[in-house]
Parts: C-alpha cells; sequence; structure tokens
C-alpha cells in the first residue's frame, strides 16, 4: 500500500531567565539535588505564586518571531495529574486561553516554501526529575527543575516525512537561540520535543491512530524514532494488526521505540484557572515594544547574506545556522571585502578545526581580524594558498596572528621578477631535454618546469608570475 506520514511536534523550550517562572530560585542547570529550591517551588501550603515577567516576554518575543497572534488576555490553568516529581500534584500551564496562536515557520523542500503551521505558543512550569538507581529498585526525586520557565510550541500535522519534521525543529531551535530565550541545550533538556506521527492511505481524509515519541535528543534521534515507527505503523497496517494509540519511548542504542503506557483519546487533567494568579492582558504597546526588540531572525538574514554578498544559498544556509557564526563571518568581510573567500575558509578550515575539538565559534582562537588579514595577504600575492593552508591551521593552534607566523616561519612569497627569472633560467638550462619535448607540442611537460620552480624556492614562488615567466621564457 501507498501510506502518507502525518506528523506533528510538541516542542518544550526553556526559557533563558535567571530564576524560575513563579519564585526567585536559580534556574542554572547542575546543582547539587534540591538545592535551587523553595516553599513556592516545593508546593508547600499556604505559599503564592508571583510571574515573572521576563518569561512572559520572552514568550511573546517567540510568538512573534513565529507569526502568531497574541492574545491580548491569556490565563493559567492547573493541570492535575500524579507524579512523583511535581510537588503540587498539578502543574501551572495554559490550556482554554494560551498566550500566541495560529502561527507558522516556513521550510525551504527542494527550493520551494512549505509552511508548517503552529497551534499554539503557551506558558508553564516544569516538572521535577527522576534519578533512577541502577543498582537497587529505588528512585530519587530532584525538584531543581520544579518550576523552571518553559513555552510549549504545538505544531499543526502538517509535516509528512520524518526529514521536514527534523527541518521544522531546526528552525524552531535556530529561532530559540537567535533570540537569546533558549541556550538550545538538548543534552541537558532545554529544549525538548515530543512527536505523534501516524499513517494513512494516500488520498484518505481522515488521520490514522497516532502515536506519541518521547526521549528523543537530538535532531538526529528524532528522525530516526520517526522512520522506525513509520515502517512499524506500516508493517502492522499490511499485516492486518491494529495501530494502538500509545507513549513510545525511543531507544537510541537499539534504534527502535518501545511502548511506555496507552494513551487515552483525551486527557482527564481537569483544567481550571489557577486561582492565585490573575489574568495577563497584554496590550498593542507592550507586543510593539516586543517587536522592536526583535533582532534579524535567521531566515531574513539568510536572504540578505546571498543577495548583498552574492554567496551560494548553501554557504548563506549554513553561516546563519548559528547566529555567533554569521556575526563572524559579517566581520571578517567587513575587514576585508572578500564574501567568498570568507566563506570558503570559515567553512573549510575554521569549522573544521573546530569541529575536530568540539568547539563553538565563540571560542574560536582565530580572530576574524587574523582571518581577513590572511585572505588579503593571499590576495596581494604574498602568500599563495598553500602557504595559507599551513598557516591558518597554526594559528587556530597558537592564536597568532597571519604576519607573525610568516614572520617566524619566513613564508613570505617570492614576488621579486628578477630573482624568479634567474632561477627559471637556471632550470631551463638544465632541463634542455625537456625544453625540446614542450616546444614540439607536449604541453604537459609545463607542469615538470612549475614544479622544479616551486622546489628550487622551497614553494614560496608566487605560482601566478612563476605560470606568466615560464610561458614567456619558453617560447622565446
Amino acid at each position: 500500500m501507498d501510506f502518507e506520514t502525518i506528523i506533528g511536534l510538541e516542542v518544550h523550550a526553556q526559557m533563558l531567565t535567571d530564576t524560575k517562572i513563579f519564585c526567585n530560585c536559580s534556574t542554572k542547570f547542575g546543582g547539587a539535588p534540591n538545592s535551587h529550591t523553595c516553599p513556592v517551588c516545593l508546593g508547600m501550603p499556604g505559599v503564592l505564586p508571583v510571574l515573572n515577567k521576563k518569561v512572559v516576554e520572552y514568550a511573546m518575543k517567540m510568538a512573534l518571531a513565529t507569526h502568531c497572534e497574541i492574545n491580548t488576555s491569556c490565563e493559567f490553568a492547573r493541570k492535575n495529574y500524579f507524579y512523583p516529581d511535581l510537588p503540587k500534584g498539578y502543574q501551572i500551564s495554559q490550556y482554554a486561553y494560551p498566550l500566541a496562536e495560529h502561527g507558522h515557520v516556513l521550510l525551504d523542500i527542494n527550493g520551494e516554501q512549505k509552511k508548517i503551521g503552529i497551534t499554539r505558543i503557551h506558558m508553564e512550569e516544569d516538572a521535577g526529575k527522576l534519578v533512577h538507581d541502577e543498582h537497587n529498585p529505588v528512585s530519587y526525586v530532584d525538584l531543581n527543575r520544579t518550576g523552571v520557565p518553559l513555552i510549549e510550541i504545538v505544531s499543526e500535522p502538517d509535516m509528512r516525512s520524518p526529514e521536514e519534521a527534523a527541518d521544522y525543529l531546526k528552525r524552531l531551535h535556530e529561532i530559540l537561540v537567535y533570540l537569546e530565550i533558549c541556550d538550545g541545550n538538548m543534552e541537558e533538556g532545554s529544549f525538548r520535543c515530543d512527536a505523534n506521527v501516524s499513517i494513512r492511505p494516500r488520498g484518505q481524509k481522515e488521520y490514522g491512530t497516532r502515536t506519541e515519541l518521547k526521549n528523543m535528543n537530538s535532531f538526529r534521534n528524532v528522525q530516526r524514532a520517526l522512520e522506525y515507527e513509520i515502517k512499524r505503523q506500516q508493517y502492522l497496517v499490511e499485516n492486518g494488526e491494529t495501530v494502538i494509540q500509545e507513549t513510545r519511548l525511543w531507544n537510541d542504542a537499539q534504534g527502535v521505540t518501545h511502548s511506555m503506557r496507552s494513551k487515552e483519546e483525551a486527557h482527564d487533567y481537569r483544567y481550571f484557572p489557577d486561582p492565585d494568579l490573575v489574568p495577563i492582558i497584554v496590550d498593542d504597546d507592550w507586543v510593539q515594544k516586543i517587536k522592536q526588540d526583535l533582532p534579524e531572525l535567521p531566515m531574513t538574514k539568510r536572504e540578505r547574506f546571498i543577495k548583498d554578498y552574492q554567496i551560494p544559498a548553501y554557504d548563506a544556509g549554513v553561516l546563519t545556522a548559528d547566529k555567533a557564526l554569521a556575526f563572524y563571518y559579517e566581520e571578517v568581510v567587513r575587514l576585508c571585502n572578500k564574501p567568498k573567500a570568507a566563506s570558503n575558509w570559515i567553512m573549510g578550515d575554521v569549522m573544521r578545526f573546530l569541529n575536530e575539538d568540539k568547539r563553538s565559534i565563540r571560542d574560536c582562537p582565530i580572530k576574524a581580524a587574523s582571518l581577513a588579514d590572511m585572505i588579503e595577504l593571499i590576495e596581494a600575492g604574498s602568500i599563495s594558498g598553500k602557504m595559507a593552508k599551513e598557516i591558518v591551521e597554526d594559528m587556530y593552534k597558537t592564536g597568532k596572528s597571519p604576519q607573525d607566523i610568516i614572520k617566524d616561519k619566513g613564508l613570505v612569497q617570492i614576488t621579486d621578477e628578477g630573482e624568479l627569472i634567474k632561477t627559471i633560467t637556471s632550470i631551463i638550462e638544465a632541463g634542455q631535454a625537456q625544453v625540446a619535448e614542450y616546444r614540439t607540442g607536449k604541453e604537459k611537460v609545463f607542469g615538470f618546469f612549475v614544479g622544479q620552480v616551486m622546489k628550487a624556492t622551497k614553494g614560496k614562488a608566487n605560482p601566478r608570475l612563476v605560470n606568466e615567466l615560464l610561458k614567456k621564457m619558453l617560447a622565446e
């Protein structure tokens, strides 16, 4: 059978605030268990939550960046359920009246733009964390994460392949990081994703039974989990079996999903407005103020790079995927005015060094000014491309400027015509047999002379000038 895949994603992003959403406890990751807690986030009787205004403003930034409609009034609700890591017995979230709705993100699919709808963006508090003992049948509760501010971004079921889902997730991730409202660290759980996936015979309007996938901590794992789950559901349907609505966990080591729990058609969380928190009124002045503070977003920057710097779309996509990398590139171009050369060196050697060391561009030892200087030295003919490969590696290892490395290693390129003519003359005189071959039309011999000149000058001769002088002198 020919099946169509239906995918929707629920993304939780931790807001990059210093304190929690309803109290002054730290949101810093990695503290001793239960050290970032207080009576409010521990759910002690009689305590009252106080909303962190910055959380609302960060959520509004994401709403505006994803073309959502911000509601003039929204309110918090209590989502009631029992779990050991939820000390109050309910989670403060939003349900009937979320902050924002009806947005979208644009994806570039095979050169065409596809709109992925966003159903809603709402604010909520995070739950705690269970730590399972590997040696004993017990679990420990760490409540440091309880009350950490989150936004949940719920997509429409508009994605039709695991690749589209991974691409959508990357777009959300880069927007959040560009806005500087989330650090996007999937390993630490500050950017998390649950996926809803189903299949249906192509042409059928009704959705099939969906499963929810959890425990995916990387873009690659999201794609792999979806690929496996789609094949699993297809196998069931083709063999006359039924897809069960359930929550499944992704097992990265085995490359499969496992059933976690059955899932009812509708949750009975008994939502009701939180009586301790008043509705949030969002007026137009507040929205406009937030809108004015928005930075240039990734897609806009990508389009500008292509237009202003005349670089390929692929280059622009790589360079704008990280805000700090885009800034580094623009700084190099500002200093040397060689957009394509800058793109080549950054995407090539610089990023290779960083990836090998698992470092960010923020920690790059090669300063933008130094890379610009090196590109200018190549353009001026002071060093060859081959020399530059050696120089840029030393720049990365030492943090030195290209000028200092050239001076230390004596790598200045020979551009003196008189000096090169003397060298070429002696090589021609010693290679009369090759000269005769060249003059009978065997042009491949020309490479022999180039190699001899570069060998004699220890690779320091300017290749362009060597070629020009050799052609002239061999023709005489």
